[in-house]
C-alpha cells in the first residue's frame, strides 16, 4: 500500500487541511510516518505516531509544548524567528495537540519550515560545528527550564548501570547460545563495569544538574539553512526529557567523531577523530560553555566514552538475546556493531587527555 493513503481525509479535516493536499512521504525518520502536506503556499507536516515505540503520545506532546513554548519566549526575546528556528506545533479543529483516526493511530501536526534541509552526516567540519552550535543553543536556551516537570519518555533510556545489568541478565539466560562467540566483548565490558556508574552516580549525589535533554543528538535532528548553511531548528523532540548534558554531548560524538559507520566490520577503518570532535565541540560551547558548571565541562569526554560504551553494551545484550530489538540484516549483525563501538571506546580512552583540553580550550 501506498503510505500516503494513511493520510485520509479525516486525518485532513482534523488539522483543517483541505482534501485536495498535495501529500508526500518525507524520508529520514525510521519510527514515525511523516508526511509533507502543501497547498499552494502552506505547508506543513504530518506525522502518526509510532505507538509501539512511543505506547503514550499524549506525554511526549506535553514535553513538546511546555518546551517549545519556553524556546519561543526565549528566541523572541532575542530577536529570533521562533517560526523558523523552533518547532510550532499546530492543534487540531478542537484545540487538541493530537489527532486519533478510526484506526486508533495518533497523529500531529507542526509547521514546515521552509528553505531548510535535513543531512544525515556532516559533509564537512562546518557543518559539524554548526550541528554542536544547534544541540548547544537548545541547552543553553533551556537551561533555566525545570527539567524534572517533563515526563521520562523511556525510562532509564541512559541509566548505564542498568544497560551493564540488562548485558549481565543476557549473559546468565543466554537464551540462542551465543555467549561462547563473545568472550573478548564481554571482558572489555567487565573491565569498564566501575565507568557506567560515574555519570549516574555524579547525579544521583546532585554533583551534575539535571537538564532538559534532546536525548537524540544526531546531525539529521538539525534542520540547515539553504543559503546560509547555518543551523536553523532542532527538531525530532519525541525523546526530549531529563536528563545530563554529558548524554547529549557525548551521544554526538559516538555518530560525529568516528570515522566509519557503525556496523563497519574491519576495525582498521573504525576510528576516533580528534578534529571532527574538535569542531563539534568548538560549536556546543560557543553556545552553551557559560551555561555549564565545572564539573558538567568535565564530564562532557566521560560522556563521550560512556554514550558509546552504553550502545555498544545494548548492541551485545541484544546479539545474547537474539536480536529482538535492533534490525539486522545478518545473525552477526548486531555483534559487528558492538565490535565497532567498543573500537571506538578504546580509541576515545587513548585521546581522553586531549578530549579534556580541549573542551577546556574552548570553555
Amino acid at each position: 500500500m501506498n503510505s500516503t493513503a494513511l493520510v485520509t481525509p479525516d486525518v485532513l479535516s482534523a488539522f483543517n487541511l483541505p482534501h485536495d493536499c498535495e501529500i508526500s512521504v518525507l524520508s529520514g525518520g525510521h519510527i514515525n510516518y511523516t508526511f509533507l502536506a502543501r497547498h499552494h503556499e502552506k505547508s506543513i507536516i504530518l506525522q502518526r505516531i509510532n505507538s509501539f515505540v512511543f505506547p503514550n503520545p499524549a506525554h511526549i506532546m506535553e514535553n513538546i509544548c511546555s518546551v517549545t513554548s519556553f524556546l519561543r519566549e526565549k528566541i523572541i526575546s532575542r530577536g529570533g524567528n521562533p517560526e523558523r528556528e523552533c518547532l510550532t506545533v499546530l492543534p487540531t479543529t478542537d484545540g487538541n495537540m493530537l489527532y486519533v483516526d478510526k484506526e486508533n493511530q495518533t497523529w500531529r501536526c507542526v509547521l514546515f519550515i521552509q528553505d531548510t534541509a535535513a543531512h544525515e552526516s556532516a559533509s564537512n567540519l562546518d557543518m559539524l560545528k554548526e550541528a554542536g552550535f544547534a544541540f548547544g543553543d537548545f541547552q543553553n536556551l533551556l537551561r533555566d527550564f525545570q527539567a524534572d516537570s517533563l515526563h521520562e519518555i523511556i525510562k532509564d533510556f541512559h541509566n548505564t548501570p542498568a544497560r551493564y545489568s540488562q548485558l549481565m541478565e543476557a549473559v546468565q539466560n543466554n537464551p540462542v547460545d551465543r555467549l561462547k562467540t563473545v568472550t573478548a566483548e564481554l571482558d572489555f565490558c567487565n573491565s569498564r563495569k566501575e565507568d557506567c556508574s560515574w555519570l549516574y552516580n555524579q547525579l544521583s549525589a546532585n554533583q551534575l544538574p539535571l537538564r532538559v535533554t534532546h536525548n537524540d543528538t544526531k546531525m539529521s535532528n538539525v534542520l540547515m539553512d539553504n543559503v546560509t548553511n547555518k543551523a536553523t531548528c532542532v527538531i525530532d523532540l519525541d525523546t526530549v526529557m531529563p536528563g545530563l548534558t554529558a548524554y547529549d554531548f557525548g551521544d554526538s560524538i559516538r555518530a560525529g567523531a568516528s570515522t566509519a559507520a557503525e556496523d563497519e566490520v574491519d576495525l582498521s577503518k573504525v576510528n576516533f577523530s580528534l578534529p571532527h570532535y574538535d569542531a563539534y565541540t568548538e560549536g556546543f560551547l560557543k553556545a552553551c560553555g557559560k551555561s555549564l558548571t565545572d564539573l558538567e565541562l568535565k564530564s562532557l569526554p566521560y560522556g563521550a566514552k560512556l554514550m558509546t560504551l552504553e550502545v555498544g553494551m545494548r548492541f551485545l545484550a541484544d546479539y545474547l538475546n537474539g536480536d529482538v530489538y535492533f534490525r539486522t540484516s545478518y545473525p552477526q549483525h548486531n555483534l559487528d556493531r558492538a565490535r565497532n563501538q567498543f573500537k571506538l571506546v578504546a580509541d576515545m580512552e587513548k585521546h581522553y587527555d586531549e578530549m579534556q583540553e580541549i573542551v577546556y580550550r574552548y570553555c
